[in-house]
């Protein structure tokens, strides 16, 4: 597959036409290529710059606007597990990202593809190659879209705390009350999934499934707001 290909593929995966390729063409290109290549051609190092501060500006606008009851520090932490190179390397993966960098022959061979520091790298240069082609928005739109809809913070702890917010609804009605159940609990010790149904007065209202009974507690007071349409 030609260098032109590679850019079509990607351009597809990522649901963004570039109007200057060129851009592109420098995000895709490690150090390694450029340096084999020559011919005044740039690596992404500058790109990766900038694409790292674009990322943290929406990412931090975005958890900002969104989470209002979470205090500074937890914004702080929450920003850093959703930037940092692991999650960066996961996200370059829903684009096959890896498969479409340009590197050169001796970082091809020694597995550079599937190198977390390479491909996070270069998904930094490809959000500023976005940014400079199609603006803030564009750059903005095309990060959201990696962010998982339920976001959780470093230990798991929900960012909304869904059974609360049940509780407080529930207390309005003295008479009423709220409890859990554990339904099931399966799989090896590594890997447990619990089953968790929330009653209102016996009637089961909710039903959510976790990692942990907390987890499953929280999906299913969830599933008990969705039902009271008080969550979408």
């Amino acid at each position: 597959m030609n260098e032109q290909q590679h850019m079509e593929d990607l351009q597809a995966s990522m649901g963004y036409r570039f109007h200057d390729t060129r851009l592109l063409f420098e995000a895709l290109s490690h150090s390694s290529f450029a340096n084999e290549t020559k011919k005044g051609r740039h690596s992404n190092e500058r790109l990766e710059f900038l694409g790292d501060s674009v990322l943290s500006v929406v990412v931090s606008d975005h958890i900002f606007k969104h989470f209002t009851h979470i205090p500074e520090g937890e914004l702080t932490k929450l920003r850093a597990s959703l930037v940092c190179e692991s999650t960066l390397f996961e996200f370059s993966k829903k684009i096959h990202l890896g498969e479409h960098i340009f590197l050169g022959k001796g970082e091809e061979m020694t597995g550079g593809r599937e190198r977390p520091s390479i491909v996070s790298d270069a998904f930094e240069a490809v959000i500023a190659a976005v940014y400079l082609d199609g603006g803030l928005e564009a750059a903005r739109s095309y990060v959201l879209s990696f962010l998982p809809k339920d976001l959780t913070p470093p230990g798991g702890k929900q960012l909304h705390d869904y059974k609360t917010e049940l509780q407080e609804v529930i207390q309005r009605n003295p008479e009423e009350k709220v409890e859990y159940f554990l339904k099931s609990e399966t799989g090896p010790d590594h890997d447990k999934k619990f089953t968790v149904q929330v009653r209102l007065n016996s009637n089961v209202i909710g039903e959510g499934v976790g990692r942990s009974k907390k987890a499953a507690e929280q999906a299913a007071a969830l599933e008990a707001l969705k039902l009271l349409g008080l969550e979408k």
